[in-house]
């Protein structure tokens, strides 16, 4: 079982009737939607993987291809029903090097042993590490998200016709208001359509889908990269690989994470991860630039659409694919108004406006706040939601530690003992706390090595020792005691405290 099984009896799993094909296929109403969300995908996605295609330096036909590949193979294989995965951003953004620098053949190279990188790390449980990111940083991957969807309309809103700030800002109204009359049909189509018609009947010149390359005109076929099989080759290959392995994870768990938030059901990480790596190998071995999950497209499937189901995700594929070799002529005709404007109503929806409410500002604590800025900003500058998530968990890892390491007191309760002349023969000093690396590195100057008398305790009964560092600490407080003569017996602990303290207590030398 995925080890990512929340404890609420509200939260469904992702094969429950309302994520199942077969229920689906028994629903016309639900199957309407399943279709209608898998079309609206396709034609977001064609502007998307062409843009991703020159980020990458390649052929957009790598980029559509590799869209196809991914959608329908992860519909079948991944464990996130409704889902979208093709080309992104920031996969092309990590082997855009390799094309660069080595062609085509060490490119698709690179994408089919990420694929097989990333089928490995799943099966070893790489999905378990989704347990140690905060919800802060979720918040700030979430809101970075719709930051970067919004300005990569930038370009196309910028020197561009006057026309296109109106017909973006009907494509809008269609898409805020029709959902409050019907919902019959996503909103998204009826803009894309409506748009799409106002600019053909009145013969309006303004940027379309075929300004953004050249569209494929035949089915991909099976593609075999001509590189030497050494370790030459391996060496060139095999960084760009780990990075688009991990990046590609990362963004496709956190996507899969967030969707089970907004469709309240839980889906298994570890397929989705391992699904992810055999779609990269389909891909590659087609010709395309691989990818992961896409969070903007992935939205308009599941939140502006409202699929639930694998359909959807083989539909986005095989759409795409009719779309871009049958009816490229007419796809091309698309004003990119249109598709700017469902993407800025994705952003908009994406963005977790709770979260910068004045009033949750206020009363949420301010490290939680710190650890969102961070990933914001960090994913925002860098343009890899990777990195963001990567720096924000790494920033909440250290705000923890600092406060959890001025939460340990020592108390001396005065005298246990003392000898036959009365005086002063034992003291005792009660521990309370958890004690680790950043909270046990100054317990040594907290004892009074010199005045206190032959015998001391150290009571820890209200105290964990949870690493070497920490018994490393206490063996250092012994030895300074035996250096002035004095005993020292360490007493309270139990269960894997003391286990701890007995197998490393001596071992670890004497710190110089």
């Amino acid at each position: 079982m995925d080890p990512t099984v929340g404890a609420a009896p509200t939260v469904r799993e992702a094969g429950d009737p309302s994520t199942s094909v077969l229920a689906a296929l028994r629903s016309p109403r639900r199957l309407k939607t399943e279709i209608l969300a898998g079309l609206v995908v396709a034609l977001a996605l064609i502007p998307e993987a062409i843009s991703f295609s020159i980020i990458a330096g390649v052929d957009p036909r790598v980029g559509l291809f590799a869209s196809f590949t991914m959608a329908v193979t992860i519909s079948i294989v991944g464990g996130r029903p409704a889902m979208i995965s093709a080309a992104t951003a920031a996969i092309a953004l990590v082997i855009a090097p390799v094309a660069q620098q080595h062609g085509l053949d060490y490119f698709i190279a690179t994408v089919i042993l990420a694929g097989l990188l990333q089928v490995v790390l799943s099966v070893l449980g790489v999905a378990k590490l989704m347990r140690f990111i905060p919800r802060s940083v979720m918040v700030g991957f979430v809101n970075a998200l719709a930051i970067l969807i919004f300005t990569a309309q930038l370009p196309h809103l910028i020197d561009v016709p006057i026309l296109v700030y109106p017909l973006v800002a009907v494509g809008l109204a269609v898409m805020f208001f029709l959902p409050k009359i019907s919902s019959l049909v996503p909103a998204p189509l009826v803009a894309i359509v409506l748009l799409t018609g106002a600019v053909l009947v009145f013969g309006w010149d303004i940027p379309n889908v075929g300004d953004e390359g050249e569209l494929p005109e035949s089915l991909p076929a099976l593609f075999f990269p001509d590189v030497p099989f050494n370790l030459e080759t391996l060496s060139i290959i095999a960084p760009y690989a780990m990075a688009m392995a991990l990046v590609g994870l990362l963004e496709s768990l956190m996507t899969a994470k967030l969707v089970d938030d907004i469709t309240d059901t839980h889906s298994n990480k570890t397929r989705e991860g391992w699904g992810q790596g055999v779609a990269n190998l389909v891909t590659g071995f087609f010709g395309g630039m691989g990818g992961c999950a896409m969070i903007g497209q992935t939205m308009i499937n599941v939140k502006v659409s409202g699929a639930r189901t694998r359909i959807s995700t083989f539909l986005a594929g095989v759409f795409l694919l009719i779309l871009v070799v049958g009816l490229g002529d007419i796809v091309a005709l698309i004003p990119m108004a249109a598709l700017v404007a469902v993407m800025i109503m994705v952003s908009v929806a994406t963005l977790d406006w709770h979260s910068i409410h004045p009033r949750t500002l206020k009363l949420m604590p301010r490290s939680e706040t710190l650890v969102m800025l961070v990933t914001v900003v960090a994913t925002v500058v860098t343009h890899n939601l990777a990195i963001g998530v990567i720096l924000g968990v790494v920033t909440a890892m250290v705000l923890f530690a600092r406060r959890v390491a001025h939460m340990i007191s020592i108390e001396k309760i005065g005298d246990a003992d003392t000898n036959r002349d009365g005086a002063i023969d034992t003291r005792v000093y009660k521990v309370h706390g958890e004690l680790f690396f950043a909270s046990s590195n100054d317990l040594v100057y907290q004892f009074d090595y010199v005045d206190d008398p032959q015998n001391v305790v150290i009571d820890l009964t209200g105290a964990d020792i949870w690493d070497a560092s920490t018994v490393a600490t206490f063996d250092s407080i012994q030895r300074k005691y035996a250096s002035k003569g004095k005993h020292v017996e360490i007493i309270g602990l139990d269960g894997a405290s003391l286990e701890r303290l007995d197998r490393l207590s001596g071992q670890l030398g004497d710190g110089h």
